[in-house]
C-alpha cells in the first residue's frame, strides 16, 4: 500500500459561491503509485437535486484512468491553515475505473454553514479540503520454494588444510635447518617482498629452495599460517613468552610487508605491556614505524615510579642507544605529568 496526504486551498469563497450547479475548480495534480489525481470542489454543488438542499460537492478523481484501481481516502474540510476540523468523514473503500472515476460526496458541506463560518475576515473565506488517499495494490502470485542452506564459506579452512598437506607446493623455505612447503602463487598474491623474490625482476636465483635467516622457524610457520588463512592462530600458543613472540612476528610482518598481520601484532602487543618487556616493544615500535603501539608504550613509562623500574630491565639500556630520541620524548612526557 502507498499512502499519500494532499491538501486543496480553495480561496476567496465568498467568489465562488453562485458560480453554477455543476461546476467545480479544482486542485493541482498530485501523483501516488504512478497514478494521477485531483480535488474537486462544487461551490453550488454537482448535480441540481443536490443544489436544492443547499451543499457543496466535493470529489476525487481518477485522471485519464487505463485500469480499475483499489483505494481507501478520506476528504474532510480544514479551517485556520488546517487547525480546525469542520468535516469528519471516515474512510471509504472504493474502486476507481475507466467507467467510474470520480467518487466523493455530494452533499459535502452545507453552504450555509460556510457562509456562517466565524472565521470569514472582511469578507472573505479561505479553507482546506484534505484527501488521505491510499493505493492498494494487488498482490503479486509468488511461486514458493524450497530453500536449501548452504554451506559457511570455507576457503580458507582449504587453503590452511593445502598448506598443511603440502599438495601442490612449488617452493621449499629452509628455516634454520626446518623446511617448508609453499606455494608461490598464493605467496606473491598475499605479499609484495614475496613477489618480487620468486617473479620480479631481483627473484632469488634458485626459486624452488630458498634460504630464511633472521627468522626463527616458529615465527615463520606463523607468518605463513596468516598468509594462507588470513588470520593470526590461536593466542594458546603464546602462554609462555607471548610478548617476545608477539615482538618477532611484527618484525617478520613488517619485512615481508604483511600491513594486516603487522598491525594485529602492534594491537596485541598494547594489551601486554608490561615493566618486563616495555623496553624492548618500544624499540620495535619506533622501528617499525607503529605509532600506536609507541604512544601506549610512552604513556604506560610516563609515571615516575613506572619508568624507575623499567630503568633498572636489561631492554631500557638497549632502548637508550637505540632511540635517543625517543628518550627524549619519554623525558618531556615525563616532566609533563609530574
Amino acid at each position: 500500500m502507498v499512502t499519500v496526504t494532499h491538501d486543496f486551498e480553495v480561496t476567496n469563497y465568498r467568489q465562488l459561491d453562485g458560480m453554477g450547479v455543476d461546476k467545480f475548480v479544482s486542485s493541482s495534480t498530485f501523483s501516488v503509485a504512478g497514478y494521477d489525481w485531483n480535488i474537486k470542489f462544487y461551490p453550488d454543488g454537482s448535480d441540481s437535486k443536490e443544489s436544492d438542499k443547499g451543499s457543496a460537492s466535493a470529489f476525487l478523481s481518477h485522471l485519464s484512468p487505463t485500469k480499475d484501481v483499489r483505494t481507501q481516502f478520506t476528504l474532510n474540510m480544514l479551517e485556520k491553515h488546517g487547525e480546525i476540523q469542520v468535516t469528519n468523514y471516515d474512510e471509504i473503500e472504493r474502486i476507481f475505473s475507466p467507467s467510474c472515476p470520480c467518487w466523493g460526496y455530494p452533499d459535502f458541506i452545507q453552504k450555509s454553514k460556510l457562509k456562517s463560518s466565524p472565521n470569514i475576515s472582511n469578507g472573505y473565506f479561505t479553507f482546506t479540503i484534505r484527501c488521505i488517499l491510499t493505493i492498494i495494490k494487488e498482490p503479486r502470485t509468488e511461486v514458493k520454494r524450497t530453500l536449501v542452506d548452504a554451506p559457511g564459506p570455507n576457503l580458507q579452512d582449504h587453503l590452511v588444510q593445502m598448506l598443511k598437506d603440502g599438495e601442490g607446493a612449488d617452493v621449499t623455505f629452509n628455516v634454520c635447518g626446518q623446511l617448508f612447503d609453499a606455494h608461490r602463487c598464493l605467496l606473491a598474491a598475499r605479499s609484495p617482498v614475496f613477489k618480487a623474490e620468486l617473479y620480479g625482476p631481483m627473484k632469488e636465483k634458485t626459486t624452488q629452495h630458498i634460504k630464511i635467516d633472521g627468522i626463527e622457524p616458529p615465527i615463520f610457520k606463523e607468518l605463513l599460517h596468516f598468509v594462507y588463512a588470513d588470520s593470526m592462530l590461536d593466542d594458546e600458543q603464546y602462554k609462555e613468552g607471548r610478548t617476545a613472540k608477539l615482538q618477532h612476528l611484527l618484525v617478520a610482518a613488517d619485512r615481508y610487508g604483511l600491513e594486516k598481520l603487522r598491525v594485529l601484532c602492534e594491537s596485541k602487543l598494547c594489551e601486554s605491556i608490561d615493566v618486563e618487556t616495555i623496553a624492548t616493544t618500544l624499540v620495535l615500535a619506533e622501528q617499525h614505524h607503529c605509532k600506536d603501539l609507541k604512544e601506549a608504550c610512552v604513556e604506560f613509562m610516563a609515571p615516575r615510579n613506572v619508568l624507575q623500574t623499567v630503568m633498572a630491565t636489561d631492554g631500557f639500556k638497549h632502548l637508550v642507544e637505540s632511540c635517543p630520541l625517543v628518550m627524549k620524548e619519554l623525558l618531556d612526557k615525563v616532566s609533563r605529568s609530574g
